[in-house]
Parts: structure tokens; sequence; C-alpha cells
């Protein structure tokens, strides 16, 4: 088992996706980051990363993360674990649900980072998503709007899972 360095970066408005990285912190540890407030030495001193966008629009990243996203580019994510988590709505936007994640995990992917978490796209309905690579998820998708009821299992088997690929 390694030590592990966790940095947990979230854009919220409403809220929910700040509930929800702070579930994910209380199962794994690690440190909270609020987008807004971040910046991209932040992202330096930790050797996994989960990131977590609500989907905002017709399929874009919430502002804050909007706002943050040119910075990614500039950031190295060279032998960094990358977790992404994602809140949607898959039955009022099942053509964009999750987009948010899938673009996160475009600009981090390209920058070196190694995604662990992909999940299966079974028990869920929606028909299309930028998340979905290789048949998979390519994180945590969460919707609180129809799924509620799922939110905390999910959460708890998704971080067991995240725990496994990294041996935390």
């Amino acid at each position: 088992m390694k030590t592990a360095n966790i940095g947990i970066f979230y854009g919220s408005t409403t809220g929910n996706t700040e509930s929800i990285a702070k579930i994910i912190q209380r199962e794994l540890g690690g440190e909270l980051h609020d987008i807004s407030g971040a910046s991209a030495q932040d992202f330096e001193k930790y050797n996994v990363l989960i990131l977590g966008s609500p989907t905002y629009g017709m399929g874009e990243l919430q502002d804050d993360w909007d706002e943050f996203a040119s910075h990614l580019e500039g950031i190295d994510f060279s032998g960094k674990n990358v977790a992404f988590f994602g809140l949607g709505d898959q039955e009022s936007y099942p053509d964009t649900f999750q987009d948010a994640m899938g673009i996160l995990y475009e600009k981090v992917s390209c920058a070196g980072g190694v995604t662990v978490g992909a999940q299966r796209v079974e028990g869920y309905d929606f028909s299309e998503s930028k998340a979905v690579v290789g048949g998979n998820f390519v994180g945590l998708p969460i919707d609180e709007e129809n799924q509620s009821d799922l939110t905390e299992e999910r959460i708890r088997t998704w971080t067991e899972q995240v725990r496994g690929e990294i041996d935390l």
C-alpha cells in the first residue's frame, strides 16, 4: 500500500457538486479545492487528483471550470492518477449527459494524466455523452435529479475501486 497525496478539485454553482466532493473526501481523504479559488500550482503538490464538475446548459463545463480550463493545458499531469466525477441529468439532457466530465477528461488525458475510476454505463438511461470512452464512463456519473437514492452507494463503490486502482 502506498501513500497518496490527494487533491479534490470541484466546481459547484448550486452546492450539489461540493456536497459530492465532501462525501468523496470523507471516503478517500485528501484536500478540497473549489476551482474558483484554485491555481495551476495547486495541482502540482498532489500525486492523485479528483476532478468534479456538473454539466451545464447543453453539455458545457460549470462556469468556474470553464474559466479555469485554459490553465489545465499548462499543467503536467504525467505520473499523476486522475479520477473524475460529474453531475448531470440523464432525463432532461440525455444527449449531453456528463459531457463536462468528458471535457475535463480530454484536457487531462492530453497532458499525460493516468485515468482511474472508469464506470460502466449500465444503470443509466441516456443517448450520448462525451464522458463515454471505450464503452465506459471515464469516471463516476451522479444524477441527483433522477437517481439520488443511488448516490451514496455509487460513491462508496467507486471510491473502493479508485482505492484499489491506486493501491491506497
